[in-house]
């Protein structure tokens, strides 16, 4: 008997990857897993543009809205907790639909991460010293020297990232990009088509900058609010994430109102230029230029998943197939 059949749903921020993924899940009877480092944590809603339950009409969606913000949640721990669910809707016959930008979570996934060195309290301990005394973009440019790859990858206010690289790297005496590169432990037991969100930059530009402004518009300051109120601190790592900083230091009276907004819009844009730099580099994508809530997109990945699943019903046992690649963008 063939591998089930796996999708993952991957693109830029704004691309509407949780469009897409709904609308197969609602034709193959599929279940969503998020692949979200912000999704993850409980109370970040309007920022990280998550899919609650109300409007989840009855498709079952796992690894989101499951930790308190102020949990350390790794790639590790997704990776693990992620193949157990995918097991888990294999298991029941229904189509596991992986949908998210984060790359990192995604690699993990499929493609394993390598054995690094156990925490070293003492290295972490001077490590958080030196960002204390002198600031997190000096981790940043000391991990530029050492790593640049995972230095053009890693945000400068992203401190526990940049420890834990700077961690492996000194613990080790190679980089964490190169260890990632020798990852081992690949995802087995399934047959993969990977998705591509690729819309032309321009309109994905606008698209961020209507959607930062529904954020702010729809509660983004009084969710924020409410999160700090409940006792969480301004420095735990989902409130340094895209938009939640910028509130963050709009509610300690670093900059105005509409500074805050700008900034998320300028983030974010950064940010969608990092992950299609990121997952170009992922191997047999299936590229598609548009956004995942166009119906005209959607009936086309409809029918190429359809020929996926179909494909794999027809191969003898121990082969795999997989659909024809669109050029990359």
């Amino acid at each position: 008997m063939t591998n089930p059949p796996l999708i993952v749903v991957l693109g830029p921020t704004a691309s509407g990857k949780s469009n897409l993924a709904f609308r197969l899940a609602r034709r193959f009877r599929g279940e969503i897993v998020g692949c979200d480092s912000v999704q993850v944590y409980r109370f970040l809603d309007i920022g990280s543009s998550k899919v609650l339950k109300p409007d989840q009409a009855g498709i079952p969606h796992h690894l989101i809205d499951f930790l308190d913000p102020d949990k350390e949640f790794t790639a590790g721990q997704y990776m693990a907790l992620g193949r157990t669910v995918l097991s888990e809707i294999g298991q029941r016959g229904n189509l596991p639909l992986v949908a998210g930008g984060t790359g990192l979570y995604l690699r993990a996934l499929l493609n394993g991460l390598f054995d690094g060195p156990s925490r070293c309290e003492s290295l972490r301990g001077r490590l958080q010293q030196r960002a204390r005394r002198k600031g997190d973009t000096h981790l940043h440019r000391l991990l530029a020297r050492v790593d640049p790859e995972s230095a053009r990858r890693i945000l400068p206010r992203d401190r526990p990232k940049i420890i834990r690289a700077l961690e492996v790297y000194f613990l080790t005496a190679k980089p964490i990009s190169l260890h990632f590169r020798t990852a081992t432990e690949k995802l087995k037991g399934f047959r993969l088509l990977k998705i591509g969100l690729s819309p032309a930059r321009d309109r994905l530009y606008r698209r961020i900058e209507e959607r930062v402004d529904r954020m702010f518009a729809g509660g983004l300051v009084e969710e924020v609010r409410s999160i700090l109120a409940k006792g969480f601190s301004p420095d735990c790592k989902p409130l340094q994430s895209l938009g939640y900083l910028q509130v963050v230091q709009f509610l300690q009276g670093e900059i105005p109102l509409q500074a805050a907004a700008d900034a998320t819009k300028q983030a974010t844009r950064n940010y969608a230029k990092r992950q299609l730099t990121w997952f170009r580099k992922e191997e047999n994508v299936t590229w598609i230029p548009g956004f995942g809530d166009e119906d005209s997109l959607g009936s086309d990945v409809e029918a190429c998943v359809a020929d996926f699943i179909r494909a794999g019903t027809r191969q003898p046992s121990g082969t795999s197939t997989g659909p024809v690649l669109l050029p990359a963008p």
